[in-house]
């Protein structure tokens, strides 16, 4: 009977309360460029959307925007939480793009580069754009796992589609890696423009921020690594 009264209580909470406590009771972490699709049922998506909908709709208003006679805003509020639930914000809500494995039957060693991949993020400070470019290399051995090569753009996609610090973003993506192709050594380079600093702020529209993330044999080859710097100094 208890348990029945509190299931009834959890139904009147707002989707999003329902998820927290979960994640909560889970010990899980929530933050903004985490993955938290195991914890949603595919049935709450559409209710997560119209929560957000209707409090971006408060937000909105706050803004002093009419958004019941101004016919371009009359259905934004909607429209921006499609986008952030489909599609920038994808990567939270939904879970990885399924990748087939291959084993490396021909015992390949030698490196691959897979780039540079076109990247669409949001800075988490201010939910503008990251845009920019990735670039990938892999050094497998015979025990790695071969994936298909959109499948590191789909891979790189899903981890972007989070809002973000650009550092994080890339050991993400290098964790993800390793863990799926389980290469002797893997190199992460990411090259993007922040509108944080573009559209506001300082408005510097030249400045780019580059970093990388090198794991196993990137990080103790010298002459990897510089192989690998020229050859994508190269694609440029």
């Amino acid at each position: 009977m208890a348990d029945n009264v509190n299931a009834l209580a959890g139904s009147d909470l707002p989707v999003s309360a329902r998820i927290r406590d979960r994640l909560r009771s889970a010990g899980a972490r929530f933050h903004a460029n985490d993955d938290i699709s195991r914890f949603i049922e595919p049935s709450e998506l559409n209710l997560l959307l119209e929560e957000v909908a209707d409090k971006m709709k408060s937000v909105l208003e706050s803004l002093v925007i009419d958004t019941e006679n101004d016919h371009n805003t009359h259905d934004t509020a909607r429209r921006v939480a499609k986008m952030y639930l489909n599609e920038v914000f994808r990567g939270r809500y939904w879970p990885a793009p399924p990748v087939t494995e291959f084993p490396n039957v021909a015992s390949l060693n030698e490196l691959m580069i897979v780039g540079p991949i076109t990247i669409r993020s949001a800075c988490s400070h201010h939910l503008v754009p990251i845009m920019g470019r990735l670039w990938i290399g892999v050094m497998p051995n015979q025990h790695s796992n071969l994936i298909g090569l959109s499948k590191y753009a789909r891979l790189a996609e899903w981890i972007m589609a989070r809002p973000q610090i650009q550092e994080e973003a890339i050991s993400q993506m290098a964790e993800l890696l390793m863990d799926l192709v389980k290469p002797d050594g893997l190199a992460v380079i990411l090259e993007a423009d922040h509108f944080c600093m573009q559209w506001r702020g300082v408005k510097d529209t030249g400045s780019k921020m580059v970093n990388s993330v090198m794991r196993g044999s990137f990080l103790v080859d010298a002459v990897l690594r510089r192989e690998f710097l020229s050859l994508i100094k190269m694609k440029t």
